[in-house]
């Protein structure tokens, strides 16, 4: 027996269609989708501040088309596209279900909103403390509330923000009845919510070996089937385009995480002791993950607006493209002086694009004035002058700036049919999380011999992406022997000789020998985060591409053959 638990969504923008596809593709037991990145409550926020609501209403579409199926399936509906205002996405869905003359019984959690309250704002990264006012605080929950809400028969829950394995692992703990003490199995439903949470980049989106993913432009949603046990089988609706194979389920474990401990407010998961299995065609067991006590704080995204920014992207082309871009920036700051912004950050990237952006709290100076200095440069630069940006106004970015708080003064709340429902008492945690020596694998490199100097991707799959202001790079191998090697050579010197770019900052790595992966964090490398990023790729999703196409040295006994 499995609770098999269905994603239609992976981030506030995906597929509408998704929602219909899982109910009407075959059985399933939960509707899930996660739509809270981390610059998905700025936007909501903003929204907010623009009299809209301040949920996710992409939700209230896909439900229109599936509530009355889930409703004759028992099909439970678990979201945290309540954002901002889950009680008001949950009375968004009551008059949605009145309309279509249908009486679900809704629940909403909240208790994640600390906006106004007094916080300790040391940046969890970085140590730096924000002497600026929050515009959203909201500490990310865990499942425990979910599972109240649904062992009250709730058939529609809404969240604010919670973790997004959440959005599994409180199903995991209604329909199995774990308790705090079930570390294991609350580790095993973290990780197999890991995997579903991003749709699609389960089930062959983004992934490195696209080439051997068939039929990707209809590419089906994932479903975990998860066990008693908390081990879960990864898999899809029969029929549908993509793959699940042991390389598409380790790119996404690699996906925006730091060291091998995942902390989270129901468990610490170990992502060195998970074991991947085959079991049949597009279906991959995820077992063996254990589990420690959850730390004694919980982590809350607090968002601030920090001023405003303006981009002007140049295309330089022919001979001297670096000449030219110094004649450009000449140019342009003989009529608008760069001291005069708060922050400048020019890059001259690949394929001869001069990317300028200019942030400041003046947000005339980084509006039209700039951009038209800009333009005005046009018959008195560099030869083949032309732009990508047309002269533009400035908008208004945000920070994100995380901040841990002690999990004892945050309180969730479950509200169904307009009256709160208890909750069981809090969890225990650890003062401090564990850290003994990871479980290993041992690894020995392969003996030496002939080499050629190809592109690390033709033996290594990489997947990148933002946690805050810093960047992680997941590079994985297929083989034991390839692992081997890729672990004895992707060192973080390595890596920066690989990787130029990213010599100024400072890296840490981390070996997951058990899943045949390491996982490389580039503290820094997004500035502020995401909104406040002046990079062309704010997100660093296009860095492990990057990586992957840097000629090494390799073995040629590890090279697929040709």
């Amino acid at each position: 027996m499995t609770l098999r638990i269905a994603n239609c969504s992976g981030f506030y923008g995906d597929r509408l269609s998704a929602a219909r596809e899982m109910v009407e593709g075959g059985p399933i037991d939960v509707l899930t989708g996660d739509w809270l990145a981390e610059l998905t409550m700025l936007i909501l926020a903003g929204n907010r501040l623009k009299g809209r609501p301040g949920y996710a209403t992409t939700f209230l579409r896909q439900l229109e088309d599936v509530l009355g199926a889930c409703l004759d399936r028992g099909i439970k509906i678990v979201s945290n596209a309540g954002g901002l205002d889950p009680a008001g996405c949950a009375e968004a869905v009551r008059e949605l279900a009145a309309r279509l003359g249908l009486s679900p019984k809704i629940a909403y959690v909240t208790g994640d909103d600390l906006t106004g309250r007094p916080l300790d704002l040391v940046n969890a990264d970085t140590g730096e403390r924000l002497d600026a006012t929050p515009l959203t605080a909201n500490a990310y929950l865990g499942g425990r509330p979910i599972a109240a809400a649904l062992a009250a028969g709730a058939d529609v829950v809404v969240t604010g923000r919670v973790t997004d394995a959440a959005l599994v692992t409180g199903p995991g703990m209604w329909r199995y009845g774990w308790g705090p003490s079930d570390l294991d199995a609350l580790a095993g439903s973290v990780v197999a919510g890991h995997v579903i949470e991003c749709g699609c980049q389960a089930t062959g989106g983004n992934y490195a070996f696209f080439q051997d993913v068939p039929d990707l432009a209809r590419c089906g949603f994932p479903i975990a089937e998860l066990r008693a046990d908390g081990s879960a089988v990864i898999t899809k609706h029969p029929g549908t385009g993509g793959l699940v194979s042991i390389g598409t389920v380790t790119a996404q474990l690699v996906y925006e995480i730091g060291g091998p401990r995942y902390p989270g407010p129901d468990v610490v998961a170990r992502f060195d002791t998970i074991t991947l299995s085959e079991d049949g065609p597009d279906r991959v067991l995820v077992s063996g993950v254990r589990g420690e006590p959850p730390p004694d704080t919980l982590k809350v995204a607090v968002n601030y607006l920090a001023g405003y920014r303006n981009t002007m992207t140049l295309v330089l082309t022919g001979l001297d493209v670096e000449a030219k871009a110094r004649v450009a920036e000449e140019a342009i700051w003989a009529r608008i002086p760069r001291e005069s912004f708060d922050h400048v950050d020019v890059t001259l990237a690949g394929g001869g694009l001069l990317r300028i952006t200019v942030m400041d709290a003046d947000r005339h100076k980084v509006g039209r004035a700039f951009s038209s200095a800009v333009v005005e440069t046009g018959l008195a630069s560099y030869p083949g002058f032309y732009g990508l940006t047309p002269p533009g106004d400035a908008s208004p970015y945000g920070v994100y700036w995380p901040v841990l708080v002690p999990a004892a003064e945050v309180r969730p709340r479950v509200f169904m049919n307009g009256d709160e429902l208890p909750l069981p008492d809090d969890v225990p945690r650890a003062a401090t999380v564990p850290n003994p020596a990871p479980a290993r694998r041992e690894v020995t490199p392969p003996a030496g011999g002939p080499v050629a100097r190809v592109p690390l991707g033709r033996i290594a799959g990489a997947r990148s992406g933002d946690k805050g202001g810093n960047a992680n790079l997941g590079v994985w191998a297929d083989t034991p022997d390839r692992y081997g090697w890729l672990a004895s050579h992707l060192t973080i010197a390595k890596l920066k000789d690989l990787l130029p770019a990213l010599a100024p900052y400072r890296i840490e790595r981390f070996e997951l020998p058990a899943i045949k992966a390491l996982n490389f964090v580039v503290h820094g490398l997004l500035g502020r985060g995401v909104a406040a990023s002046p990079r062309m790729d704010p997100q660093a999703k296009a860095l492990g591409e990057e990586l992957r196409a840097q000629l090494t040295d390799i073995p040629t006994k590890l090279l697929p053959d040709v």
